[in-house]
């Protein structure tokens, strides 16, 4: 009877043990909102000479924002805000180029673009298809690029294409060399892009996915029959994914990441388990990709946001300039805008450093959802611009 009590107790005891440490996890947790990002409004002004409006128009945004870093106490040139800068206001004055811009600071590394810059996405390949079994999910070549994508469009600061059916790389054991279309160096990345008015083409291949070899179960005794017994269902399984991501005007690899880790468990995602949803979330397998997923998107989020914006000229018609973004990618009504010519047989053949040729300035007159429409500062130059050529934000 005594050995029954002890029994008793020591289990009563147990029990009161592992209430007291659940009962932290039951009180309320005090959730603190992130502070509001700071508006900081800036002057600057160049003196126009020779009348290189473009050159006095760079000079006067870097002087803006030169002033609103010392507001903020940071370094010159902070990249922070030059990718968080909007033009809000410009003006000539007896020989005077002024500028107002307004910029986003908050606590986080995130940039608040004034636009929305537009990104395709493409499948990421297995390199050895053997990896995946017919009887686990098939939705990580279409699934994992999508997700990334859609992370980023939940942000707002990019407007997302998913073109996950198909792949940049015919032999993804090479990526991220892409092999040209033709012998004339064709570029299936720059075609893709255009076809989607696209700045930015996101790639990668899952260079690993195998699970590790269950024939040979270290140590003797009960251990190793415990390890046999459940070998095929707690097993450990390694992922890769590489990431990348290409400039849509020029085929510039900008991107190149690894992310990599180790799945312990049930390393199987059944087949039907869409990238994504709840049920492929609560797999092993699934919980660690959803995890890479999430870091990839920090991480392009986090750099390419402080871009500057990009769109292609879709029609030259007159003295009026048509361009492939409209109040989707945040562009309004009175935004100026640098056009750029653009090198047509550099741009064919995907070559870097094609568009660094500033051809003159257009104000927006009016915008669509897709598209706006806005007028050369100096209409004579219009006879320089072509269809294929584009414009940034500054």
């Amino acid at each position: 009877m005594r050995f029954d009590t002890l029994w008793l107790v020591i289990f009563l005891f147990s029990l009161l043990s592992a209430c007291t440490q659940i009962q932290p996890d039951l009180a309320p947790q005090i959730i603190q909102s992130s502070p509001e990002p700071q508006v900081i409004t800036a002057e600057g002004q160049a003196l126009i000479q020779h009348g290189s409006l473009l050159e006095a128009r760079t000079q006067a945004i870097q002087l803006a924002i030169n002033n609103a870093a010392r507001q903020l106490n940071l370094p010159n040139g902070s990249t922070s805000l030059v990718g968080n800068t909007k033009v809000v206001d410009e003006w000539q004055q007896e020989g005077i180029y002024n500028v107002q811009i307004l910029t986003v600071v908050s606590e986080n590394d995130y940039c608040h673009s004034p636009f929305r810059k537009r990104i395709v996405a493409t499948g990421f390949p297995v390199v050895k298809p053997d990896q995946i079994s017919s009887n686990e999910s098939q939705d990580l070549y279409a699934g994992i690029p999508r997700e990334i994508n859609n992370l980023l469009m939940q942000s707002g600061d990019f407007i997302g294409v998913n073109r996950t059916t198909t792949s940049l790389y015919s032999q993804p054991q090479l990526a991220p060399e892409l092999l040209p279309l033709d012998n004339y160096g064709g570029s299936y990345l720059l075609d893709l892009a255009i076809e989607n008015q696209a700045q930015f083409v996101l790639s990668g291949v899952i260079r690993n996915f195998a699970v590790e070899n269950t024939e040979y179960v270290r140590g003797a005794g009960v251990l190793s029959h415990v390890k046999s017994a459940f070998r095929d269902v707690a097993a450990r399984r390694g992922v890769t994914l590489d990431v990348y991501l290409h400039d849509g005007y020029s085929g510039a690899l900008l991107f190149q990441h690894r992310y990599a880790d180790t799945i312990l468990g049930d390393v199987w995602i059944p087949n039907g388990y869409a990238v994504g949803s709840e049920r492929f979330q609560l797999t092993s397998a699934g919980n660690k990709i959803t995890d890479l997923i999430h870091m990839a998107s920090d991480d392009i989020r986090r750099i390419f946001g402080c871009y500057p914006f990009t769109a292609r000229i879709l029609k030259v018609n007159r003295d009026n300039i048509i361009i492939a973004a409209g109040s989707r990618d945040k562009v309004q009504t009175g935004d100026t805008l640098v056009v750029y010519a653009a090198d047509q047989t550099s741009q064919q053949l995907g070559m870097a450093d094609s568009h660094k040729s500033p051809i003159g300035m257009v104000n927006i007159i009016n915008v669509n959802a897709d598209f706006s429409v806005g007028k050369l500062e100096i209409p004579h130059n219009i006879r320089k611009i072509r269809v294929g050529d584009w414009v940034k934000s500054w």
